[in-house]
């Protein structure tokens, strides 16, 4: 038999798949690639992979005996099940240490899983959040690895040698144990689902609120690029509001308003429920998209339910595209605070370790929501790694307070127009939620004992011997009710 040659397997020829090996081998690894349909690997030797040191594979026998140990063998197929068979037919191949690596978008709790599965018995698991879309894949992917930590010294040159870079820090670090990576990336993706809601918003309010043609919306995303707004989806949208189709006129007009999904931003809003952590941005984002998908109720109520009188904006143009600038600008602030919220009370509830300013940095280039202010994300937690909330950071602290008269111009001013603003909205109504002492939770309380004798707590100021600190108590508010309370508990 001959010697093992290759340096890294990869077992998926989509074009994810296809150009995440092309990546590898430009930076000196020898990769070995393999498909289910063998075909596929003889098409792409010939075609893509002509020329290079990629080594095809005619099995998952043929793929592992041509690897050098402990092998690393990346998997980019389907999330699901189509894991798991892999899997299986791989293990049996395998000797002890050896290492698999999911790199699809598979749901963080799959992973914990199959790291546990496959640590008892003898070998190393990585889930792998990738992020950055085809292009991404083929010159720079952000990358998110957790699961086993002593597969991370294997893998890591491979990694953060084909990972986007920012300067010369590559946007890929070990991340956590067992679920940690996928969960990260499952909390990029929502995040992605928010960006995109609120530019969404933005170019809603410009076109029908300000009656703009979209070669302007296009130059207002554009001037929004050069500044704090800078951003992929920011520099994409400039472009896409710009396209013409072939009769000349725009392309984005003609597209059905129906929004699909794949489900990672509502595993986050699922999460987030879960954890007891208000992301209340993103899960109006997945509202936002299962709403656009009743385009038929839609289109009957658009001729029952009326709006607001005067849809006409009758203000100063060029101060509320300025307005809604900062409107966006802190309602994405607001959208990352959340998302950091939402990581730290899964690192509590799973045991994971997360690097916030790693985390940030992994944003910061190659992927779907890199932006100019993640830098200073990085930043913040670097200075101060144990951050409560982002928004406790004097630069996030400045930055939400110069942006929040301009925010509520922005939200009333939609309101008035009957244009909806789901994402910028919730974002407000968070940032006013969590900056007061006091919310009326105290009266939902008393309901909740009134008809269900659910208890409540007094404030600290008003506890004594009758009614202790943090003791639930229950009141018989009718004078016809009884004494006994349900079990209750807080969320």
């Amino acid at each position: 038999m001959s010697t093992p040659t290759g340096d890294f397997g990869l077992i998926g020829l989509a074009v994810m798949g296809q150009n995440l090996i092309l990546n590898i081998n430009d930076h000196g690894y020898t990769v070995v690639a393999y498909n289910r349909t063998v075909s596929k690997v003889e098409h792409f030797l010939a075609n893509e992979a002509k020329g290079t040191k990629i080594i095809g594979a005619s099995s998952i026998e043929d793929l592992v005996c041509k690897l050098k140990r402990p092998r690393k063998i990346m998997l980019l197929v389907k999330a699901g099940s189509a894991v798991d068979d892999f899997i299986e037919q791989i293990i049996p191949h395998l000797d002890q240490g050896d290492i698999i690596i999911d790199g699809g978008n598979s749901h963080f709790p799959d992973s914990i899983r199959r790291s546990k599965y496959l640590e008892e018995k003898g070998f190393l698991f990585i889930g792998c959040g990738v992020s950055g879309g085809e292009d991404g894949a083929r010159y720079g992917p952000s990358l998110m690895p957790g699961g086993s930590k002593a597969a991370w010294e294997h893998v890591k040159p491979i990694f953060q040698s084909i990972a986007a870079k920012v300067g010369k820090e590559p946007c890929c670090d070990w991340v956590g144990e067992t679920g940690a990576g996928h969960y990260v990336k499952m909390v990029h993706n929502g995040i992605e689902y928010g960006d995109m809601q609120l530019i969404c918003e933005a170019y809603h309010l410009m076109k029908e609120g300000l009656c703009f043609d979209h070669d302007k919306i296009g130059d207002v995303f554009e001037f929004w690029n050069k500044g704090e707004l800078d951003s992929f989806l920011i520099d994409i949208t400039k472009d896409i509001v710009r396209f013409k189709d072939d009769d000349g006129s725009p392309l984005v007009e003609k597209i059905k308003d129906t929004a699909g999904q794949k489900g990672t931003g509502k595993w986050t809003a699922i999460s987030s429920l879960d954890l007891g952590v208000p992301v209340t941005l993103i899960g109006e984002a997945v509202y936002s998209r299962t709403l656009s998908s009743l385009k038929d109720e839609r289109v009957r109520a658009s001729k029952i339910l009326p709006g607001p009188k005067n849809k006409k904006f009758e203000g100063d143009k060029d101060l509320f595209v300025k307005q809604l600038g900062q409107a966006l600008y802190a309602s994405k602030l607001i959208s990352y605070a959340q998302g950091f919220m939402l990581m730290r009370e899964a690192a509590k509830d799973h045991n994971w370790d997360l690097n916030n300013a790693g985390i940030a940095l992994m944003w910061r280039g190659g992927c779907i929501i890199r932006s100019a202010f993640l830098g200073d994300i990085k930043n913040a937690y670097t200075k101060n790694p144990k951050l409560e909330n982002l928004l406790f950071d004097p630069f996030f602290k400045k930055a939400v307070d110069d942006a929040q008269d301009s925010w509520r111009q922005v939200v009333a001013q939609a309101a008035i127009l009957g244009i909806p603003t789901p994402a910028l909205s919730t974002a407000l109504s968070f940032y006013d939620g969590y900056r007061h002492e006091r919310l009326p939770a105290n009266l939902l309380q008393a309901q909740r004992d009134y008809f269900g004798a659910h208890t409540f707590r007094y404030l600290d100021e008003y506890t004594d011997d009758k009614h202790p600190k943090d003791t639930d108590v229950h009141v018989n508010w009718t004078g016809h009710g009884g004494n006994v309370s349900s079990s209750a508990y807080l969320a």
